[in-house]
């Protein structure tokens, strides 16, 4: 919470958190597949506990703060109040004339703090009221990220129409990390090319698999020709080819240009509202007869894990 927060510029901030995070769990759980829906869910749940978790906190140290000021003005209230009446009781008991005291009239004075009505808890009242506030905030943005469009099945319905405009259909990869990879993997092999690179590939052992022969391949690239990428790359050289050799990063536009020039091959990607993205080899002696041209496809909607490629095969 920041130090000069009021009650109501904290409130607005805790309804625009809100409504941020339902609309981002909306999109999440729209996007998720059978096989991630259980993460995506989980995700969820942690993101909403931490938020309600941390608005708690900050409504309760600003009340804390808020119900100190006012116990201390109550506290000055009632000592003034008490003071006043003192000064009017002695006023009044200088005025009046005394009468000689019987048993009868004797009656003792009750216990002021036994007469006194117990102060209800407005801290606990206030909490208790902002709670049921966010509460109704929360369905509120549910109820509004719901009338959101579904990102997914838009973007499924755009392929779905650019596939048959250029006469292609679409082999699934796995959504794990290697898509890019195992997308050109599947397009050289399945176009007669194979995996063999235009220039010898330092390490590639026996029975890796075929997304691994291509993230070896991409690194070779730039590893040779490092003053090509050495704009587009934001770490140490050798971090970043070890990133695509060894870990599951993914790979973007950077590794498909170094992978269309290593293999001598055009690569067009087709995105949902009709763009191709063509990254051209140039033809450097690629020792292939004729160039080829090999086709993925790009979701940023459609995968829970987010960006994604998938290979598109020429439709018979």
């Amino acid at each position: 919470m920041e130090p000069s927060e009021t009650l109501d510029t904290l409130q607005a901030r805790h309804r625009k958190e809100q409504r941020d995070l339902v609309a981002r769990i909306t999109q999440k759980k729209k996007a998720a597949t059978k096989k991630t829906r259980k993460g995506v869910n989980e995700e969820c749940e942690r993101l909403e506990q931490e938020m309600k978790e941390r608005q708690a906190e900050e409504l309760a140290a600003l009340d804390s703060t808020n119900s100190e000021e006012e116990e201390q003005e109550e506290e000055e209230a009632e000592s003034d109040a008490e003071a006043q009446t003192n000064t009017l009781q002695n006023g009044v008991a200088s005025l009046a004339i005394s009468p000689s005291p019987t048993n009868e009239d004797t009656v003792p004075a009750p216990d002021s703090q036994a007469a006194a009505k117990k102060k209800p808890n407005r801290a606990k009242a206030r909490l208790a009221r902002r709670a049921a506030e966010q509460e109704a905030l929360v369905e509120q943005a549910r109820l509004e990220a719901a009338s959101l469009p579904n990102l997914r099945e838009q973007e499924r319905e755009q392929m779905q129409t650019q596939f048959q405009m250029y006469k292609l259909h679409e082999k699934e990869i796995r959504a794990d990390g290697h898509c890019l990879y195992a997308a050109v993997a599947d397009q050289m092999e399945n176009s007669g090319l194979g995996l063999k690179p235009r220039i010898p590939v330092t390490v590639v052992e026996e029975g890796l698999p075929v997304y691994k022969k291509v993230r070896y391949a991409a690194a070779e690239w730039i590893e040779k020709n490092p003053e090509d990428f050495a704009p587009f790359i934001d770490k140490p050289l050798p971090e970043y080819l070890q990133k695509i050799r060894e870990t599951g990063e993914w790979g973007g536009h950077v590794e498909l240009l170094a992978l269309a020039k290593i293999y001598g091959v055009d690569i067009h990607v087709l995105h949902g509202d009709g763009r191709v993205d063509k990254i051209e080899s140039e033809g450097e002696g690629s020792g292939i007869e004729e160039k080829k041209v090999i086709w993925l496809g790009y979701y940023r909607h459609g995968f829970g894990l987010g960006e994604h490629y998938n290979s598109l095969r020429k439709s018979p």
